[in-house]
């Protein structure tokens, strides 16, 4: 402290005690708002890492937020197509047994005996209350004869060339495709028509008669 009066002696240019006085008063005024200023950029700089401590902390409770709703969403959607394709197994499994009822309806009634033919209506009725009961769980039929191939929900087994059909048109559903709900869960194989072998094959011939002359 005496050393800070004796530095404001040599530097002050007062004519007088009084005035000498008041010089120093305002000099220890100064010396005071220089720590304040001091103090208030010490505190000033400490906010803005607390704020930018604060700030980091709010993303990351946000970024866990949405991680967490995120992960609720895929929980819920697998819980939901669990129960929704819950039977799938099981359906895929009497899928066979339809089809072992369809090849045996498909006898003709006429040619049977009165027992037979009994016995093949008693095949029809379970046939169709075991169709019934899958469809009321969520099965269906894809609809594939005459209709244009879909390598989506058909499987072609073999082709044929018939210029009577459009291209591509499934001409013979060999086994039947299914889908549960909006699930393939057996694609229809089918017979497809192909006339770009045709066409190619008259191409070849074009070339090689071109090709002759």
């Amino acid at each position: 402290m005496e050393e800070e009066k004796k530095q404001c002696d040599k530097q002050c240019q007062c004519s007088n005690q009084d005035e000498h006085k008041d010089c120093a008063c305002e000099h220890e005024k100064n010396k005071k708002k220089d720590k304040h200023k001091e103090k208030i950029k010490e505190l000033e700089e400490e906010l803005q890492e607390k704020e930018k401590t604060i700030k980091d902390l709010e993303d990351k409770i946000k970024y866990h937020q949405a991680e967490l709703i995120n992960y609720r969403k895929r929980k819920e959607e697998e819980t939901e197509n669990r129960l929704k394709y819950a039977n799938q197994d099981l359906i895929s499994e009497l899928l066979i047994i339809l089809d072992n009822f369809e090849r045996a309806i498909k006898l003709d009634d006429n040619n049977l005996n009165d027992e037979l033919s009994k016995f093949l209506k008693g095949f029809k009725m379970m046939y169709a209350s075991l169709d019934d009961l899958l469809k009321k769980y969520g099965l269906e039929e894809i609809d594939a004869f005459h209709k244009e191939y879909d390598p989506n929900v058909m499987e072609a087994l073999m082709t044929d060339n018939d210029p009577e059909f459009e291209d591509d048109e499934v001409l013979e559903v060999l086994l039947k495709g299914y889908k549960l709900k909006d699930r393939v869960i057996r694609p229809a194989s089918v017979r497809v028509n192909k006339l770009e072998n045709e066409n190619s094959e008259d191409n070849n011939k074009e070339k090689g008669e071109d090709n002759n002359e």
